[in-house]
């Protein structure tokens, strides 16, 4: 079975549009389809022909100061109780990034942070943002030199993420009846089967272990550790963009492996 359980489109930081996204996994025959936009659902409701199409969502959570990438899955529960949380996440990081420009203002650096909210629309927003509008005003050459000199972590600009703790992204996703996995667990390496290990209890019962870009000895890698824990295997193409593209959208999983997904999922 082909699946696309892990792709982005500008309602986040994807490039292409939600139903661009879903014409690409339409093109390359994707038979189970979710948009996992960080942090919002604002896409989710695209269609992708030929597929079953599920709504989701990737989550950033904090694990004791570090980013972890929880993937979330509608089952047809309460799913309004993980949009209600991740709204008023999205709000603290745009009173963040108000707060930020107001730093830089105090250092001679004038940015419409206004402006960037609202052309940002649904989609999160960050320091990113910041790093590209100082790029456009011709303040820095480029985003790496915004981060540098200006955005650097713990510099006078930043202020600290409003990330949800991963357990309470969990708690969360379990009250909302989702399925939640993982999310290519290679930028983790050894820390995740720790997290898995100690979240699993929590609702972290998948894996990406078919992500995209893994060869055969990545995947045999986390297939393994799903079989000794007893989790779920989903995959994806972590998909941004023709820019960015490391694959194209949509994995292939063996028949076993699509079978438990599809029952995790609920379909």
């Amino acid at each position: 079975m082909r699946c696309e359980l892990h792709c982005h489109s500008t309602c986040s930081d994807g490039t292409e549009e939600p139903h661009q996204v879903a014409a690409r996994a339409a093109e390359r025959k994707v038979e189970v389809f979710a948009l996992t936009d960080h942090d919002t659902c604002a896409g989710s409701a695209v269609e992708v022909a030929g597929a079953r199409t599920l709504r989701a969502v990737e989550i950033s959570c904090d694990d004791a100061g570090r980013t972890i990438h929880v993937l979330a899955y509608d089952r047809g529960g309460a799913w309004h109780l993980l949009e209600d949380r991740l709204a008023a996440v999205r709000t603290a990081r745009t009173n963040r990034l108000r707060v930020m420009a107001a730093r830089l203002q105090q250092r001679g650096i004038s940015i419409d942070v206004e402006a960037m909210i609202a052309k940002a629309g649904h989609r999160a927003v960050g320091r990113p943002d910041l790093a590209r509008a100082m790029v456009e005003a011709g303040i820095v050459s480029s985003k790496k030199e915004a981060f540098s000199r200006h955005l650097y972590d713990g510099g006078p600009i930043d202020i600290p993420h409003a990330a949800l703790p991963i357990t309470e992204a969990l708690e969360l996703g379990v009250a909302a009846g989702a399925a939640m996995a993982l999310a290519h667990p290679h930028l983790y390496d050894h820390k995740s089967v720790e997290l898995v290990r100690t979240h699993q209890t929590h609702g972290l019962t998948g894996i990406e272990a078919f992500a995209g870009g893994y060869d055969a000895r990545e995947r045999s890698r986390w297939t393994s550790l799903a079989d000794k824990l007893g989790l779920v295997c989903t995959g994806g193409s972590d998909w941004h963009g023709p820019e960015e593209a490391k694959c194209e959208p949509g994995v292939d999983l063996p028949v076993d492996r699509s079978e438990a997904l599809v029952r995790w999922l609920g379909l």
